[in-house]
């Protein structure tokens, strides 16, 4: 059984939260991330590999062995595997995010996800909660690009994007704010990988 330890964090810090079932994790993650780093002037990006993801009907492999193949996976010194989730036992974003705010006072958090979230965002429970307190990053995976700028999130919160220039400033922006990054993206899903049988 792999522990699921706090991360450390330090007052004025900008941290990515990155989180997904990683069922299984792959280098379009690991990209996505060191991309993140480097475009939103973020210090840090922690993985949530979350113990399930509530839109799913079909739960993932054991969060164990998710939680191994990322960290096998991701060499780099400013990302962190975690299982957060599961050590706060929380299960919606915006609960982890809640319970992350009191934890890590003096800490901003930013929540990235690819545009293939942000064009079902508005499902997600207390989503424009999640809008209004959390900056959040988009990163544009393939094909997904025109089905995030028309999703319902990304046209109520129009007036609060950033533009591209400015994503490193996106981590100390007065929230709502968000950012949309086209990427040169790794064409690679968790799901082909498990319909190829490779996991």
């Amino acid at each position: 059984m792999l522990r699921h330890v706090m991360p450390y964090a330090a007052p004025g810090q900008v941290i990515g939260l990155f989180g997904g079932s990683f069922d299984p994790p792959h280098a379009g993650h690991a990209h996505v991330s060191r991309e993140a780093l480097k475009r939103f002037g973020l210090d840090r990006v922690w993985w949530l590999v979350s113990p399930g993801n509530p839109l799913k009907v079909s739960g993932p492999a054991p969060l164990d062995r998710r939680l191994a193949a990322a960290r096998a996976l991701v060499r780099h010194p400013r990302i962190e595997v975690t299982g957060i989730e599961a050590h706060l036992g929380t299960r919606y974003t915006a609960e982890t995010l809640e319970r992350l705010g009191a934890l890590y006072p003096g800490v901003r958090f930013v929540w990235l996800m690819g545009a293939d979230n942000l064009a079902q965002f508005d499902r997600w429970q207390h989503w424009r909660w999640i809008m209004e307190t959390t900056p959040v990053g988009v990163l544009a995976r393939p094909g997904q690009r025109i089905s995030a700028r028309t999703a319902k999130a990304a046209q109520v919160y129009d007036w609060a994007r950033l533009p591209a220039s400015a994503a490193p400033l996106l981590g100390r922006a007065k929230t709502p704010a968000w950012c949309f990054l086209n990427l040169p993206m790794v064409d690679i899903s968790s799901t082909e990988i498990r319909a190829r049988g490779d996991w």
